[in-house]
């Protein structure tokens, strides 16, 4: 069962979380991060993605970009403009997108039901981007960002954190994207052991977005462990920052591909080849987003088509065979275009459907990629059967939205 905990939150001051609250480090390149902070002296890009403020040849990786980061976190403190909640507590966060409301929990993770299988992953890490987030981790003393995490709604649970945000949240603003972020804090020791009662009937979490900040979280808690002769298992590295949704709300959208060539074919013998496993359909009135599973959208040549998986293609009762991105991969990028890894192939890329269709026909006619595809979102029902079986999802399978804000509340673990 779920073991949720209350935490001394490091947050904005009053009047200052529109400007510190920042957009999670891996969603931007660092040219878009000096932007951004050449703009803003608050974002909290300053600490997340800490090379804006060295020069610009620094290497991102390099000691002097955790160095910067842990300065920068000690600056905002020291300014005033971060400040730490005296007793712990829980915190909620409420975000709006358009229609689309998420209302998560803000808590501490255990590591140990991370490791045992507790707290259910879905896909594997890269060992660079892991390390990265545990040098940050451990130069800061913090986890700066929080992991999504969500779990099989439970009408009690719904209806205990409706009541615990019958108050004014402590900040309420909308970003530069028109996304609404509000935070509330759960300070009442009747409250707190209410919501921890009520976790510890969750039979499992499952990691939505940030399995690299967890990976990390547990691998810092290695290092912190083995320097303290007195660990006793309740210090803070033994937990990690999460917001936990529940599933009903939340929002999986399309995450599409990109491919620089066609494998020395023609625009022409390419649309035939994809004819094997597919059937093809031009589809000229306007850009093909798909409106079901197994059906995908292609542009190439300056027209688009909807692909449909001809029956047999793939293992229907596989549930990762049956992905859509494991049938794009398995029947066209891999055998047709020669993208075997998709994690590591430099010819492939991903956009996030937030952008939209329109993205995708700019970047093939621009001429920087030859074809694009368009994907039905994976659903989180999918997700979480695959967890449940302890499988893993292709790479890059779900891009949610709306994206959570950094610094909204930052969980301290202290250096070690």
């Amino acid at each position: 069962m779920a073991t949720v905990k209350p935490f001394r939150g490091l947050r904005p001051a009053p009047g200052l979380a529109a400007r510190i609250a920042a957009l999670p480090y891996d969603v931007m390149d660092s040219e878009e991060a000096r932007r951004i902070t050449a703009a803003n002296p608050y974002s909290f890009l300053r600490v997340t993605k800490a090379e804006v403020d060295l020069p610009p040849d620094a290497e991102h990786y390099s000691p002097a970009v955790y160095d910067q980061a842990r300065a920068a976190l000690e600056r905002f403190a020291a300014q005033g403009y971060l400040r730490r909640d005296e007793a712990p507590c829980f915190y909620i966060y409420r975000q709006r997108m358009g229609d689309h409301v998420q209302v998560g929990l803000v808590a501490a993770a255990s590591v140990d039901e991370y490791e045992q299988g507790v707290i259910k992953k879905h896909e594997l890490t890269r060992p660079d981007k892991e390390l990265d987030r545990v040098n940050h981790i451990a130069a800061t003393g913090a986890q700066t960002g929080a992991v999504f995490v969500t779990y099989r709604a439970d009408r009690d649970i719904d209806a205990l954190i409706e009541r615990c945000r019958q108050q004014q949240p402590v900040y309420d603003f909308t970003a530069e994207d028109g996304i609404g972020h509000a935070l509330y804090v759960v300070d009442a020791p009747a409250d707190i052991a209410a919501i921890e009662a009520a976790f510890c009937k969750v039979p499992a979490l499952y990691i939505a977005d940030g399995h690299h900040r967890s990976a990390a979280a547990a691998r810092v808690r290695e290092r912190c462990r083995a320097a303290n002769p007195g660990h006793t298992g309740e210090e803070d590295y033994n937990r990690f920052q999460v917001v936990i949704f529940p599933h009903d709300q939340v929002r999986i959208m399309d995450y599409n591909r990109v491919v620089a060539d066609l494998a020395g074919r023609t625009a022409a013998a390419f649309v035939a080849a994809v004819g094997e496993k597919f059937v093809v359909e031009e589809h000229p009135a306007s850009a093909c987003k798909p409106a079901a599973a197994h059906t995908f959208g292609m542009y190439v040549g300056g027209r688009w088509y909807r692909l449909t998986a001809r029956a047999g293609s793939f293992d229907a009762a596989d549930p990762v065979a049956s992905l859509d991105v494991s049938i794009l991969q398995d029947n066209l990028l891999a055998p047709l275009l020669q993208v075997g890894d998709p994690r590591t192939d430099k010819r492939i890329n991903f956009v996030g459907g937030i952008r939209g269709m329109a993205e995708l026909e700019r970047l093939v006619d621009g001429g920087q990629y030859a074809v694009a595809f368009s994907l039905f979102p994976t659903s989180v029902a999918e997700l979480m059967a695959i967890a449940d079986r302890g499988a893993i999802m292709p790479p890059k399978s779900t891009w949610f939205e709306p994206k959570l804000r950094d610094a909204m509340v930052v969980h301290l673990i202290g250096r070690c």
